[in-house]
């Protein structure tokens, strides 16, 4: 086991101040309570066996994420199905057409109501299994164990038990939560990657405790055995309390010993732990929710459509049965030939009460097409059409990864069009997890040629903005003004940045730095060159990083604690300063200085570390040169740096701090660097006090810690600062200020801390310079241990800061709520979590940091259950299922942190650029489409014959219907993109609400009307056919049934904005089948019992009365809707109207003037993304505009008089 020890012979505790130290000895009485409700648990290192049993017997390291097993899919499937209304009521109507008293056969109301049911039971099943084989991916998965006698062998993670010994090596994931007990570092420390359960990309440094340091190999565990009293399982993922019993002695454990399940080991050979929590118990596990089962709003809307139809339909009934009874009672024993009572006693005279309950069952199933199953039919298979186009859309899919876009719950389709607010993963989602050095400042001076990715999206932005709003292409109050002014104030206009070149250039991770001055040597040749070296400097020494070589390119590659720490020392490498080898005491640099061609390695020993904690906001190291001159080299945030400046050390402030300020304007993180020159006394004096407080134990030691490195870290020498991007996924600017005008609201939810949060609201447009920042926060660590004055003080500042908001007169003013997750676990609570939510609805963008699994998903529950607005919630990890699964969609990525958030959500695509198209279009469409559908499918008639009943719903109607909901396209998919007002159709529910619901209910109420006393009144007393007959029943039900067939298909028709050859086909078909489907039913011999025997060749078609009234019928029942869509087109049209009329008259060709107008008219009022940023960029050139012309003004008169 020597092979792991390659890197063992440091002894990282040495390089950690704060995080890795020793701070507890033994506790010789078992100080830490570990008794009574909640720590109850008690494992047995190295003994699996005993958990086999009760009382210590524990759940299984098998997981399961699935809704269903075996035993229950069939009941559980069932229940879900039979939520809905409507299959209830037809699951009813079923079961009376087997019945005497039903006046259809069975099969025409069973067979529909098994396919619908059996479709969507088959989707679940579906769905489910996708989740089981993920599930068993991972249960399979192979974990080191000790079998017995210091012998290792695999197993499965679901075979692994509490009390196993288990060996997780370099890039793999822990199995299960386990107590770390040695590393392949002689002192235990090991790094661990939190991604998966907080999103956070920083590795996280955890050490074992001393006492187990020696079972650092196989053999060592031969005779090992411990005992572990801790707490029982709970979701939390930052804390942890318990103790660890061995060798007779009792030691106190806390998180920085635990590895959690799904965290991932990094830069570590390997790692020994012993099993505490297992399978659901785990804290992953824990922070996890159920699937939930999830119906659309209009799904819901519409089971409110069938009580009111069912109710219409039960008063409908109980006139027509009272009428029975009476005529029953009256007139039936006069009518002596029907032969009554009949042999089923349906229709007795002497018991009409009898013979008018089982009418009303027949007049309920009789006229229960008002509710018609075909609709659902319909919207099945609709839904199922238009998953697969969503699968099949060339423009979601990802070229780079073969990643197409995919439905995975089809029944959500339309709620992709209601979404108000969208509540947004970070790291991975939003970011790509790569940072880039792309400029910095030095000496006062910026260097950095390159654009940013949002200085080009915003770049892009005002070009389109200007373009074409005067004759100058520029706003009329720019104009008179002069360019100059204008070309000097609007940087963002002149980015020189190409995409050609870059592409020219060999890409070098981490490094986009971009400036002749500083590369290939050329700084040494700058006026302010020792301040550029130190600043080499500082980035090639002051960090924790582990060089490793390449052995076939012999280039360094480094493992650093953050993404921003491994930029920082490939800059340092590219500029000429290459990070090449560490020792316990010292770090070693080749450095291209003083000669560019003749590198040097020089050696700068590191005499203390002073590291970076969220508190701290700084790191600093103490090194002794070769000059053996002692310097203190400073990084950290720039307001504490600022703070901490000597007098003459703020030569380069000013400038610096313009420069910060751009680049945060740009989306760039920064960092401002320092340092202090030392003398030997100083330092003496000062290391004796910083090793005292570093062993000393106890509750004040970390105190005393923070003030002695606080009292070193003062007069400091400003040298610099950089700016590093954290690389957006592509098109995430663009897509963010897309929706953003399309009227959605945008939280991020990211365990991230706050500064980096915060950095990525910048890049992303989500905050912007000018913005109003509300930070929600315990301040002070007191009120942490006080839940009441904590709760008091958080309170105090929600209030506040609603007030504040409110009392805002400036209409321009944009507001950022920034909350933690220690704070939000307060915020959250029944009794505050309201204020909370009004403070953030007020506000224009929210950013959560912080924040656990579990807190995503309180949060998504709250916006969506506060704010009764559809949700949509997008991630890419593990720890953003609960949230995905919590709102109303779930939305996952299949990026690089594996495949949980994809199998928990309801739509997957490949990047968040693709989000756009998936709402503004795909949402955009469905929504639309069903909400036309339904109303198409509705149907007010009822036709005679059960054979003209079931080919109505299966083909006459329901094709038109499919086809209404499939291909319907108010505007072409560009068009959704150039408008993105017209999405806010959908939230505001405009083609679904209860208007337009009883507008068609009234629609279709006189279609039946007209349909059914129309045809009435022609063929009551007229003469029908040659021979001067009359029609009987069966010709006037057949032609009701013509007028009921064409009324529909022109209603659908008239109802269409976009047509294809497969619409007409399907229209004009469904008419044609009519006819086809008369000729051949005439001809039957079934035929000849109904009466219809040659209905349309001998008695409808010769007769012209029959061509005739079917025109005018058709003609009358559209009147009032043509009528309708006319009024409304031409004096209160929709957006989507005005698009049309300009797409049909060719003017978006012909007058690009007035198309680019609509396009800047058609955006919600929006204060994030970059759009509202260029727009706050132009008001401030328009401000300094007005108060030039002021001062020009004042000065003429000044001289005039």
């Amino acid at each position: 086991m020597t092979g792991g020890r390659i890197r063992a012979k440091i002894r990282r505790s040495h390089l950690y101040t704060f995080a890795c130290h020793r701070s507890h000895p033994p506790a010789e009485d078992g100080t830490q309570d570990t008794q009574g409700p909640g720590y109850s648990r008690t494992v047995y290192c190295n003994q699996p066996h005993v958990h086999t049993q009760k009382p210590n017997k524990y759940c299984t390291n098998y997981i399961s994420t699935t809704k269903y097993n075996i035993l229950t899919f069939l009941p559980k499937a069932i229940f879900e199905q039979f939520r809905r209304v409507a299959n209830l009521y037809f699951l009813l109507a079923a079961v009376l057409s087997l019945t005497p008293v039903s006046p259809f056969g069975p099969l025409s109301m069973i067979a529909p109501l098994a396919f619908v049911v059996g479709l969507s039971m088959a989707k679940e099943a579906l769905e489910d299994w996708r989740r089981f084989i993920q599930d068993m991916k991972v249960n399979l998965r192979k974990a080191g164990f000790h079998k017995q006698d210091g012998e290792f062998g695999l197993k499965p993670w679901m075979k692994l038990g509490v009390g196993d010994i288990v060996k997780v090596e370099k890039d793999q994931f822990f199995p299960a939560d386990l107590l770390l007990l040695s590393s392949s570092y002689e002192d235990g420390i090991c790094y661990v990657e939190t991604m998966n359960l907080d999103g956070e990309t920083n590795l996280k440094v955890k050490r074992a405790l001393e006492t187990t340091l020696p079972l650092d190999s196989d053999p060592t565990f031969r005779e090992f055995s411990a005992t572990i009293r801790c707490e029982d399982p709970n979701p939390s993922l930052y804390t942890f309390v318990g103790k660890f019993e061995y060798d007779g002695k009792v030691y106190p454990l806390d998180p920085s010993q635990i590895l959690l399940r799904d965290s991932k080991l990094r830069n570590t050979a390997y790692v020994y732990g012993v099993v505490i929590f297992t399978g659901h118990d785990s804290k992953v596990m824990q922070n996890a929710t159920k699937s939930p089962s999830k119906r659309s709003r209009i799904e819901k809307q519409m089971d409110k459509i069938i009580y009111i139809l069912f109710s219409i339909l039960v008063f409908i009934s109980l006139i027509s049965s009272a009428g029975f009874l009476v005529k029953t009672k009256n007139d039936l024993p006069k009518w002596w030939y029907l032969q009554v009572p009949d042999s089923k006693g349906l229709f007795d005279p002497g018991k009409p009460l009898k013979s008018g309950f089982y009418h009303l069952i027949t007049a309920l199933m009789l006229y229960g097409y008002l509710i018609p199953i075909s609709l659902y039919v319909s919207i099945e298979i609709v839904k199922v059409l238009q998953a697969l186009f969503i699968n099949q859309d060339i423009h979601m899919y990802d070229d780079e990864t073969g990643t197409p876009a995919q439905a995975r719950t089809s029944n959500l389709n339309e709620e992709l069009g209601q979404v108000d607010t969208i509540l947004s993963d970070k790291t991975g989602t939003l970011t790509c997890n790569q940072m880039d050095f792309l400029k910095c400042s030095i000496g006062g001076i910026a260097y950095g040629t390159r654009a940013s990715d949002v200085e080009l999206a915003a770049a892009k932005q005002m070009v389109m903005d200007l373009d074409g709003q005067g004759e100058t292409g520029m706003p009329h109050s720019l104009e008179t003004s002069g360019h100059g002014f204008v070309d000097s104030e609007i940087q963002l206009e002149t980015v020189v940045t190409s995409k050609d070149e870059d592409d020219l250039k060999p890409s070098i991770k981490g490094f986009s730095f971009e400036d002749d001055r500083l590369m290939n040597g050329n700084w040494l040749k700058e006026p302010n060159k020792d301040d550029i070296l130190l600043f080499f400097r500082i980035l090639a020494v002051c960090h924790t990083a582990i060089p490793e070589q390449n052995e076939e390119t012999g280039t360094f590659t480094y493992e650093a604690e953050s993404p921003d720490e491994g930029a920082f020392l490939v800059a340092a490498r590219e500029f000429g300063f290459e990070f090449c080898r560490r020792t316990q005491s010292s770090v070693f640099v080749r450095e291209k200085y003083p000669s560019f061609q003749e590198p040097v390695e020089r050696e700068y020993k590191i005499l203390n570390l002073l590291d970076f904690t969220s508190k701290r906001k700084r790191m600093s190291v103490i090194i002794r040169d070769e000059n053996d001159q002692i310097l203190l080299l400073c990084k950290g945030a720039d307001s504490i740096i600022f703070d901490r400046l000597s007098s003459n050390g703020r030569t380069y402030e000013e400038a610096t701090t313009k420069h910060l300020n751009d680049y945060g304007e740009a989306g760039l993180r920064t960092l401002a660097l320092a340092y202090k020159k030392l003398d030997e006394a100083e330092y003496s004096a000062w290391n004796d006090e910083f090793m005292k407080a570093k062993t000393s134990f106890g509750a004040d030691r970390e105190a005393n810690l923070e003030r002695v490195s606080d009292m070193m870290e003062r007069e400091l020498i400003l040298v610099g600062a950089t700016a590093v991007e954290d690389k957006l996924q592509e098109g995430v600017p663009q897509c963010i200020d897309k929706l953003a005008l399309a009227g959605l609201k945008i939280w991020v939810l990211t365990g991230d801390k706050m500064e980096t949060a915060i950095n990525i609201g910048f890049a992303c447009s989500l905050l912007r310079q000018g913005m109003k920042q509300i930070c929600i926060a315990i301040k002070n660590d007191a009120l942490v241990q006080d839940n009441k004055k904590a709760k008091e003080d958080i309170l105090m500042q929600i209030t506040k800061a609603t007030e504040m908001i409110m009392e805002e007169k400036d209409p321009h003013a944009a507001f950022a709520l920034i909350i933690d997750g220690k704070t939000l676990t307060y915020a959250l609570e029944d009794d505050m979590k309201h204020q909370f939510l009004n403070l953030a609805v007020h506000c224009a963008s929210v950013i959560c940091c912080r924040v656990s699994p579990r807190q995503k998903a309180l949060v998504t529950r709250l916006v969506k259950e506060g704010t009764g607005k559809i949700t949509l919630a997008i991630g890419d990890g593990a720890n953003d299922v609960g949230m995905i699964q919590e709102a109303d969609i779930g939305v996952g990525i299949s990026g690089c942190e594996g495949m949980q958030a994809v199998m928990a959500s309801d739509f997957a695509i490949a990047e968040f650029q693709f989000l756009e198209r998936l709402l503004v279009v795909h949402g955009h469409w469905c929504y639309k489409r069903i909400a036309q559908m339904v109303f198409a499918g509705f149907s007010g008639q009822s036709v005679y014959d059960d054979w003209y009943m079931l080919l109505f719903n299966v083909v006459l109607t329901s094709l038109p219907v499919i086809s209404l909901g499939v291909f319907e396209q108010d505007v072409d998919s560009e068009v959704c993109l150039q408008f993105p007002a017209l999405y806010q159709q959908g939230p505001k529910n405009l083609f679904f609400d209860w208007p337009r619901i009883f507008g068609w209910m009234g629609n279709g109420f006189y279609t039946a009307l007209i349909i059914f006393f129309l045809n009435i009144i022609i063929y009551y007393d007229q003469a029908f056919r040659a021979g001067g007959q009359t029609a009987d029943m069966t010709a006037v039900g057949t032609a009701m049934m013509t007028c009921v067939i064409w009324a529909v298909n022109c209603q659908i028709a008239l109802t269409m904005s976009h047509f294809t050859w497969i619409q007409h086909f399907l229209i004009w078909g469904s008419v044609a089948t009519w006819y086809l489907f008369l000729l051949i039913y005439g001809e039957m011999h079934y035929a000849l019992q109904v009466n219809a025997y040659r209905v349309l060749r001998e008695i409808l078609a010769p007769a012209p009365i029959y061509w005739s009234s079917t025109i005018l019928v058709t003609v009358v029942c559209n009147i009032p809707y043509l009528v309708h869509i006319s009024f409304q087109r031409s004096f209160n049209p929709l957006d989507h109207h005005v698009i049309q009329e300009i797409k049909y008259y060719r003017k978006h060709i012909e007058d690009g003037r007035m198309w680019r107008r609509e396009r800047s008219k058609a955006r919600e009022k929006t204060k994030i993304g970059f759009t509202a940023r260029v727009e706050a960029k132009i008001r401030q050139v328009r401000g300094k505009l007005q108060k030039k012309r002021s001062i020009v003004s004042s000065s003429s008169v000044a001289q005039q008089t």
